[in-house]
């Protein structure tokens, strides 16, 4: 059975899986760190307990985040060796450079000063734990601007020539900054901001459903509830200009995402519908009229290319369609729930214990919210590449190695049992944290 399976396929998943696991806890700890200073500002500002003990408890948080983070960026970055050799060996120039650049610049940032914010304060000065602790936050977002650099150039390349079937570089700054990356890393950081906004929402508002509230739980849902109402209309401003750009540089995603399989004018956005491959069309479908075009090209009688126009070079659809609508949906939810709960909470005084239980229930279901947008357009970016892992130049199928199917599958089968099982203890961890009463002076839960 296992021979009969496609081993590109078998690869392609199991990267999936190793890549899917790895960013969510890049996604947690790039905002995460900016609020962990703000906390720590507000601390010295205020003199109060209530920011101090924040700190200590998400900076646990953020640790925790930080090592199953390493630890899975090491496995994803084997897998460039043991599944794709030829991607290496062809944009390794490239590649290569920007992925050390991550590390050189971004990971040695973060890791030699994070010893002094998890277990400095007290042994080194306010303002050097305050520089340690900004040092932390910059160097996350450093190391996504890296990482984002090198994806955004697999789908929009620039700025190279390519000598003997190998990538080689021109122009840097085209490479780094090409005509998707501005758009991808404000994306990206956006979203990282509303993950943390609502797993500081969920986590405070669990602890009031519990009636196990810490000294910052109100103080933090506030946080929460702000930031994620001032992100979530920035987050569908960023999509919108993200969406135009696609369509001009990645024209058969979009379409993949639309379901248009014919090119047309006055193209409907569909709410639903189910994606036909064999036949080419949809079924089921529920559209409103004219107004995927009016979103896409901001002309109701725009022109949308279709699938048919990209023969065998385009996305599979299925995936695109529905997960792009995953990613929209969260986010509507997330600009209800944080509107109508700042709005809510604003109205009782500030007071937490006197939010409707409803409310409540609804972030605590939403902690981990962020997450699920993330993965939705995460692959919706990465499946919407296929078949090329250099958009249009270089196709998967050329680059993956010759690993016989059932070996991958046998170890993909460990990846997603051992990544099941940490996902599992990770979110049992801040759980089990969230519900412990804190002593003020150490910060720390009683045994």
């Amino acid at each position: 059975m296992l021979d009969a399976l496609d081993a590109l396929v078998l690869a392609r998943m199991q990267f999936a899986a190793n890549i899917s696991f790895h960013i969510l806890f890049p996604t947690i700890n790039i905002a995460l760190a900016w609020v962990l200073l703000f906390f720590r500002w507000r601390w010295l500002k205020t003199d109060s307990d209530i920011w101090l003990t924040a700190y200590r408890f998400w900076t646990k948080v953020f640790a925790l985040s930080f090592a199953l983070g390493v630890v899975s960026g090491i496995t994803m970055s084997f897998q460039f060796g043991t599944n794709w050799p030829g991607f290496m060996e062809k944009a390794g120039n490239i590649a290569g450079p920007l992925l050390g650049y991550e590390v050189l610049t971004a990971f040695f940032l973060e890791a030699s000063f994070l010893g002094v914010m998890l277990f400095g304060h007290g042994r080194v000065g306010e303002r050097v734990h305050l520089a340690a602790t900004f040092l932390v936050a910059f160097g996350t977002t450093l190391s996504a601007f890296w990482i984002l650099s090198l994806n955004s150039w697999m789908q929009t390349p620039q700025g190279f020539e390519i000598i003997n079937g190998e990538f080689h570089v021109l122009d840097w700054s085209e490479v780094i900054f090409n005509p998707s990356f501005p758009y991808r890393l404000s994306h990206k950081l956006l979203a990282s901001g509303l993950t943390v906004s609502f797993l500081l929402a969920g986590v405070s508002a669990w602890q009031l459903l519990k009636k196990k509230p810490q000294v910052w739980t109100a103080s933090v849902l506030r946080v929460g509830l702000t930031l994620g109402a001032i992100l979530i209309p920035l987050q569908i401003w960023v999509g919108d200009m993200h969406g135009l750009n696609t369509l001009k540089h990645q024209p058969a995603k979009i379409a993949a995402m639309e379901g248009v399989w014919q090119t047309e004018r006055g193209a409907p956005l569909l709410l639903f519908a189910w994606p036909d491959e064999k036949t080419r069309s949809n079924h089921l479908e529920i559209p409103v009229p004219k107004l995927a075009s009016l979103i896409l090209t901001h002309d109701a009688e725009g022109e949308i290319r279709g699938l048919d126009e990209f023969k065998d070079a385009h996305p599979p659809v299925k995936p695109l369609f529905f997960g792009f609508r995953v990613m929209v949906g969260t986010g509507l939810l997330m600009l209800a729930f944080s509107w109508v709960g700042l709005w809510l909470y604003k109205r009782r005084q500030w007071v937490a214990h006197d939010l409707p239980r409803w409310l409540l229930r609804g972030l605590a279901l939403m902690s981990f919210s962020g997450w699920l947008a993330t993965l939705a357009g995460w692959y919706v970016t990465e499946i919407g590449r296929q078949p090329f892992i250099v958009y249009g130049l270089l196709r998967t199928a050329d680059v993956a190695s010759k690993t016989p199917a059932p070996t991958i599958a046998l170890s993909l089968a460990g990846y997603l049992v051992l990544y099941l099982g940490l996902i599992v203890a990770y979110v049992s961890v801040i759980k089990y944290m969230a519900e412990k009463k804190v002593d003020l002076a150490t910060g720390s839960s009683p045994a």
